[in-house]
């Protein structure tokens, strides 16, 4: 039997393109190969003149569990090597997403971590389900962000409290504290998304581009790109730690144990209560 596809496409409405992430068993743990298959996608969309609008949701449990600690193989694509090498191709990674020309809505349900949530991050408009689990448990134990998002979407407080425990916030916090535009039953997220993208379709795409530039451009002129940038350097100093190379020694020994290890101690994510 051969392999079953990672990316899944599909057109559920008139201009609507739908992205769905499909390692269920792995749940939906974002391999390079994954990663090259989701951006592939999107400029397709992109480039697609009958396509307005898409989607990005996983199969399964959940979103995405964050990036595959297993081997997540080469970068898909080409940026600068050494220090900081990954902190700055995931960031390209979310511009990218922010200059394409058609506006892109994450679907959230289940877990959204860690690098999970930095593909939430970087779509245009992020609807979640109300038990959603969104949070980046990284921070402690190897390093701050990729994508330092949270200071620009949570404000001060929130951002530091989730870089000082690495804990996760449901869906209704999400939105509240504005990761999130709107949160929903589970059984209502999908059609509630799909109605949202129609709604969007409507708008003449030319015009919508420019709308989304907009906000883009905006949020530029108050530093939100040259911000984002400037925590990769911070990313990079996190993996120098004494504890980082610790972790990341016993984390090379057995992905299982050593995030076992992590989150014991919190008596949450892989050790605590099940969602």
């Amino acid at each position: 039997m051969a392999d079953a596809p990672i990316l899944l496409t599909d057109d559920p409405a008139p201009h609507v393109r739908r992205i769905t992430l499909n390692r269920p068993a792995k749940r939906n743990a974002l391999s390079n190969a994954l990663r090259a298959e989701i951006f592939a996608a999107l400029e397709a969309g992109d480039a697609d003149p009958d396509v307005r609008v898409m989607i990005i949701r996983g199969a399964g449990s959940c979103f995405s569990s964050g990036y595959d600690l297993a081997g997540v193989g080469e970068l898909p694509w080409h940026t600068a090597g050494n220090q900081g090498q990954w902190a700055r191709h995931v960031v390209d990674g979310c511009f990218r997403v922010w200059d394409l020309a058609k506006p892109v809505i994450a679907q959230v349900h289940g877990w959204c971590l860690a690098g999970g949530s930095e593909l939430a991050v970087a779509c245009d408009l992020v609807y979640v389900a109300e038990d959603a689990q969104i949070g980046y448990p990284a921070v402690r134990t190897m390093s701050p962000p990729d994508n330092h998002y949270h200071v620009w979407l949570m404000g001060m407080r929130a951002a530091m409290e989730q870089m000082l425990t690495g804990d996760s916030i449901d869906g209704n916090e999400a939105v509240r504290l504005g990761f999130a535009n709107r949160a929903y039953p589970l059984a209502d997220l999908e059609p509630a998304v799909l109605a949202m993208a129609e709604r969007i379709a409507k708008v003449d795409p030319e015009l919508a581009q420019l709308n989304k530039r907009l906000v883009h451009r905006q949020m530029e002129v108050m530093g939100m790109r040259q911000g984002i940038r400037a925590g990769t350097d911070l990313h990079a100093l996190g993996w120098s730690t004494k504890a980082s190379r610790e972790y990341m020694a016993r984390l090379r020994e057995g992905v299982t144990a050593a995030l076992s290890e992590r989150d014991g101690k919190f008596d949450d994510y892989r050790t605590g209560p099940k969602t």
